[in-house]
């Protein structure tokens, strides 16, 4: 073999193998890039049926509004602090928010099916802002729906608590 085939050889059997690996492997922190912790700046948290989603949060503002046991509207001012941020952000990291598709719905009969109870979270950072509509009745893919319902109730939770503090704080 001629040492023009063996350079051809090398770089067909090392080189172009090697590239594709690199290619694929960090694809997905190329893709997910965006999402960086220090970067995070506000979430929206809203749910309920439709036509409007009448609970929500945002962490902007710091403005919470939901109805309690007797249907009555509450509106209160909810501010995390930023370790909440940072848990949030990692949780979502490692729950594979990023990954999750903008819906996740059964069909498209749900999305117009008005008593289903939907979720919505939205995740801003500074370059990229990640969104999820998230349908209760969703039964497809179960990780998807483990992923995204652990999410909502991280945020939930974390809303909840944050009130309560407030409260006996004052």
């Amino acid at each position: 073999m001629s040492s023009r085939g063996k350079e051809i050889f090398l770089i067909l059997t090392v080189v172009i193998p090697f590239l594709i690996y690199c290619i694929v492997y960090y694809q997905e922190k190329f893709r997910y890039a965006n999402f960086k912790a220090k970067d995070f700046v506000s979430f929206e948290y809203k749910w309920g049926v439709e036509p409007d989603l009448e609970n929500s949060y945002n962490s902007l503002t710091g403005e919470f509004k939901y109805h309690n046991d007797r249907d009555s509207l509450i509106i209160t001012n909810v501010k995390l602090s930023n370790a909440d941020f940072k848990n949030l952000d990692s949780i979502a990291d490692v729950q594979g928010f990023w990954n999750l598709p903008s819906v996740l719905a059964n069909v498209e009969a749900d999305l117009n099916n008005r008593k289903i109870l939907r979720y919505d979270m939205k995740f801003v950072y500074k370059d990229a802002t990640k969104s999820v509509l998230f349908l209760s009745n969703y039964d497809r893919n179960d990780r998807m729906r483990s992923a995204a319902a652990q999410m909502q109730k991280v945020i939930e939770q974390l809303i909840i608590d944050t009130e309560q503090k407030r409260q006996l704080a004052n």
